[in-house]
């Protein structure tokens, strides 16, 4: 079989990724994945690469197949995931078009399946540092040397979708000293530490959630924007992961996330 080393996630408006990629057909034990994995070089790595919602997204967030996506990845042998995604900014410091080096998200999903050990096998997983620190510190030196603005830690709220939030909603979650809002990174970045993969989340900043209080003239988010300022800004995301994907370890060490995998159902 096709193997490789890294895996990518591509969000919202990214669908594809590197040119000379060969497609791979996996079935896993919980379904098909959102696309068939494509998997090419990037420097001296084997990259994997799935667009998380389809190759013309049509699936929604809380339809995205997320353990497939994440077991497809494992058969192919990856051991780190990168999962850029679009998000709302919460706080007026954190711009459109700024990039955010994830550390900390709030699951506000409901009803998806987000474990790996719903039968019979019991496992519980430590989650209290969700996204990898090796690979963070990588992709935080990797925005640097591409010239992005990033910043380099940022709690992400994840509510369910598709609907965006009421003003109500949004207040609330800056009150609790939430940095950005999206749909996806859960169970995204758990199904990965399940498996003992090394997962860091990169959101883009594609709007101001539902504006800004004291600024009359910032709407409130739409489908529109957020796929506007995705494909404006995809070749950032794709600096990014030229810079990031060649300069991360293989195997990270000094973590705890190849340490949280328990014994697997299959």
């Amino acid at each position: 079989m096709t193997d490789a080393q890294i895996g990518v996630f591509g969000g919202s408006g990214f669908y594809r990724f590197l040119d000379d990629a060969q497609e791979v057909e996996l079935d896993t034990p919980y379904g098909a994945p959102s696309a068939p994995v494509t998997v090419g070089t990037l420097g001296d790595r084997r990259v994997a690469f799935v667009p998380r919602h389809g190759r013309s997204h049509e699936y929604a967030p809380a339809r995205i197949p997320a353990r497939a996506n994440l077991w497809a990845m494992r058969m192919l042998g990856v051991r780190v995931i990168v999962g850029p995604s679009a998000v709302g900014s919460l706080r007026r410091e954190i711009a459109p078009g700024d990039f955010v080096v994830l550390d900390q998200l709030v699951d506000r999903t409901r009803g998806r399946e987000d474990t790996f050990y719903d039968g019979t096998t019991v496992h519980h997983v430590s989650f209290a540092s969700p996204y990898c620190p090796v690979v963070r510190a990588a992709a935080v030196a990797a925005a640097g040397r591409a010239g992005l603005r990033a910043h380099p830690r940022g709690t992400i709220v994840v509510i369910n979708g598709p609907r965006f939030s009421t003003h109500a909603e949004s207040q609330w979650y800056r009150a609790q000293g939430w940095d950005v809002i999206g749909m996806t990174q859960y169970p995204e970045a758990y199904l990965a530490r399940e498996l003992g993969i090394h997962y860091a989340g990169v959101g883009l900043v594609t709007d101001y959630d539902t504006g800004v209080e004291d600024d009359p003239d910032v709407e409130p988010v739409t489908q529109e924007q957020v796929f506007a300022v995705f494909e404006a800004n995809l070749h950032r995301v794709q600096a990014l992961l030229h810079e990031l994907v060649p300069a991360v370890p293989v195997e990270p060490d000094g973590c705890p996330c190849a340490r949280a995998v328990g014994p697997l159902p299959h």
